[in-house]
């Protein structure tokens, strides 16, 4: 995997993420479900990562002595504010896109459907 194509590497370098992660539990779990049942594309390179590894970057980027056990699952919750595994939120879609990524589910790309 080249540096242009990990995105974990993009979301570790940048402050406004690692911040907004450490602030809020919400944008974090957000932020794990998108990482959750999806392609990442960024100038026709792709990414995608396990729901355990979606929630070992969350865990690093709040760097709280967390492991992805914390994140892992969080989507299936009756919890309102809480986002299930493979939703973004347009917070989340657009602080990707800040980083040049777009977000595709699987079928979409998989299938060539266009994402509606």
């Amino acid at each position: 995997m080249t540096d242009e194509s990990n995105l974990e590497k993009d979301l570790l370098a940048n402050e406004m993420i690692k911040n907004k992660c450490r602030k809020s539990k919400i944008y974090s779990q957000h932020l794990y479900a998108a990482l959750c049942n999806n392609i990442f594309i960024k100038n026709e390179h792709t990414y995608s990562c396990s729901w355990r590894y979606s929630g070992g970057i969350v865990a690093d980027l709040r760097n709280c002595g967390e492991d992805y056990m914390d994140w892992y699952c969080s989507g299936i919750s009756d919890h309102p504010e809480l986002m299930s595994e493979g939703c973004v939120s347009d917070e989340i879609r657009e602080d990707l896109l800040s980083l040049g990524w777009t977000i595709e589910p699987y079928d979409c790309v998989e299938n060539n459907i266009e994402n509606i």
